[in-house]
This record gives structure tokens, C-alpha cells and sequence, in this order.
């Protein structure tokens, strides 16, 4: 069993809830698209998002610990204490599904919708670490595969046996500090210390959204940028270090996987008989 944990911003803090809650629909139509049924989903919330979506593998966990609040843009810690006190509740949580992975999904991002049969299929393991994942800005035509390092990208890049990562009985929540168990590049580091190692998903697990609006660190199009001669062509390009790669197009094959509709879409009520749900 492979619970998604989601930790949620608050909309108090939120520069546009109803995009945060859209963002989050997309998420949970992509986690809810899996092959295999032996999954749950925890959204963990300060108030419940503002979306057209069940799902019976959906739980939403409330909570009631302070709303951080911030005078710097550049206050990230505040920011991950939140997260991390969310994430904390969701593995508390997650024990009553007795799961034997779990995985920690920022709330804008899609995920393959063949993670929770590979994990079935492999329930011995410590986990894996996403190496391929894609990159994306929302509307754009096309996509980046990434392949290699992609969980220095994107939190969303692991899986992690369960029983590694649950708090310790005595653990409790005050006690969480800003990278008490930081998702993506640093949880592979953390489980090295402690003697675990993770494995490589033989598969791109993830679609890395940038450039929404909603992240923790405001991302600029650093890696995907467009070539304004070109851009009538609607041909986008890779710029990394002076070179420039054309990017594949976004296909359906890729749409249908990651469950990457177009955002506009989950607005359009007309629009969301069209999409896939279980």
C-alpha cells in the first residue's frame, strides 16, 4: 500500500486560493488516475480546498496549529515548518492504512499513474528516487524530460518505505524543525546517514509545474525558456549553458500518464466530464 501525503498551504497565506484549489484538483485527479487500487491520498490542510473532486482513496486531514505568517519573501524556514508540521501529521495519519511506502507530493505537481502498482509489485524495498521526471510550465506545448538528477529539481521525487520515515513514538509535533525530513535531493542524504539506501525508479515518476504562482520558492524559467524569434512557431527551447536542445512536444501519451490537463479546463465545470476519474 503507497500513501501520498500532501501537504497544503493555507489559503490565509495564499496569493490566489482559488488557483491553489485548482492546482490541487489537477494533483489529485493525477494521483487518483493509478493502475492499481492498493493507494490512499491525505491531503493535510488548514481549510478544505475550494474543488469538484472525491475520490474514495481521499482523506482530508484538518489542522489546527498555528498559520504561519511571514514579513520577508525570503523566509523559507517559516514557510518549511509548515510543510514539515504537515507532513508529520500525515505520517501519524497515514499508520491506520498500514502502508508499506509512502510518498510526499507538493499539492501543484502530477505524478505517473503506475507508482502504486511498481510499488505493490516491489513492497521489500527501502524506496526509490526519481533520477527522470518531467518539467513543465502550465499552457506551454512542450515538455522537458529530465534525466538525470531530477530530485534535485522537484520535492516530488521519492518513495520511501514507511516504517524509515514514521516519527519515533516521542517525537512530537513542536518538536519538527525546518528540514526535520526535507523531501526531493535531501531525504536520499538523510537515509544514507542512517545506513538505508534508495533505489532508482526505472521510469519517470513526476511532472515537476513551475512558474505557477503558488511555490515555496518563487521559481523563475530558468531552465525552460523561450526564444522570442521562434516563439510564433510555437517551438520552445532548453537553454543550458549556451547550448539549445528543442524540446519534445507535450503529447497525449504524456497527458494521459501524469493526468497534465490543461489547468483552464478544471475551471470549466462544462469542461470536467472530459476528464479522467475513477
Amino acid at each position: 500500500m503507497l500513501v501520498f501525503i500532501i501537504p497544503l498551504k493555507s489559503a490565509k497565506v495564499s496569493n490566489s486560493w482559488e488557483r491553489v484549489s485548482l492546482l490541487l484538483e489537477r494533483t489529485l485527479r493525477s494521483i487518483c488516475h493509478q493502475t492499481c487500487a492498493k493507494y490512499k491520498v491525505i491531503v493535510v490542510c488548514h481549510e478544505k480546498p475550494d474543488i469538484n473532486f472525491n475520490h474514495s482513496n481521499l482523506t482530508y486531514l484538518s489542522v489546527d496549529f498555528p498559520i504561519p505568517t511571514w514579513e520577508r519573501s525570503d523566509d523559507y524556514d517559516t514557510r518549511r515548518i509548515d510543510k514539515q508540521k504537515k507532513i508529520f501529521m500525515g505520517l501519524n495519519y497515514a499508520s491506520r492504512f498500514n502502508p508499506t511506502h509512502v510518498m510526499f507530493v507538493d499539492a501543484d505537481d502530477c505524478v505517473s499513474k503506475y507508482l502504486a502498482e511498481f510499488v505493490s509489485q516491489n513492497p521489500q524495498s527501502n524506496g526509490w528516487n526519481f533520477a527522470q521526471g518531467y518539467e513543465y510550465i502550465d499552457g506551454r506545448k512542450n515538455i522537458f524530460l529530465l534525466k538525470k538528477n531530477f530530485s534535485s529539481r522537484c520535492g516530488t521525487s521519492n518513495i520511501v518505505k514507511y516504517d524509515l520515515v514514521k516519527p519515533e513514538p516521542d517525537f512530537k509535533i513542536d518538536d519538527v524543525y525546518p528540514r526535520w525530513l526535507f523531501h526531493g535531493r535531501y531525504i536520499s542524504k538523510q537515509l544514507r546517514d542512517k545506513g538505508y539506501s534508495l533505489e532508482v525508479l526505472p521510469f519517470p515518476g513526476a511532472v515537476y509545474i513551475i512558474d505557477n504562482g503558488t511555490n515555496i520558492y518563487s521559481q523563475k524559467q530558468i531552465r525552460i525558456q523561450s526564444a522570442h524569434s521562434i516563439y510564433k512557431k510555437t517551438r520552445v527551447y532548453l537553454v543550458d549553458i549556451g547550448k539549445r536542445i528543442l524540446l519534445p512536444p507535450l503529447t497525449d501519451a504524456i497527458r494521459e500518464e501524469f493526468g497534465l490537463y490543461d489547468i483552464q479546463a478544471l475551471s470549466n465545470a462544462n469542461n470536467k466530464s472530459n476528464l479522467v476519474t475513477k
